[in-house]
């Protein structure tokens, strides 16, 4: 008769296989999710640069809107815009048109 030691050996020896398989398919399993993974990283690293360029472009634009801001509250502004959209001049200024 066989011993049962042997018995047992033999259902350890059959059943290795499947583990072997399983612990493969697991490490293709995980070695995909890791290669989808680090690509999802890269790109997301490079839309962060494009949303970083973006944020130093909208507050370079904020800093130049808040320079007209201040230049519409002057004196100056005021009498560009009577000179240009309304013709309008000092009484002591004297304007020369250019002849064809």
């Amino acid at each position: 008769m066989v011993s049962r030691r042997k018995k047992r050996r033999r259902k350890v020896k059959k059943g290795l296989p499947l583990i072997y398989f399983v612990v493969f398919v697991f490490c293709v399993f995980v070695g995909v999710k890791l290669y989808s993974l680090k690509s999802q990283q890269k790109a997301l690293e490079e839309k962060k640069i494009l949303l970083e360029q973006q944020i130093k472009s909208e507050e370079q634009r904020a800093e130049e809107l808040e320079a007209l801001e201040k230049y519409m509250q002057t004196k100056k502004y005021m009498e560009d815009v009577a000179k240009d959209k309304l013709g309008l001049v000092y009484p002591d200024e004297i304007l020369l048109e250019p002849t064809n």
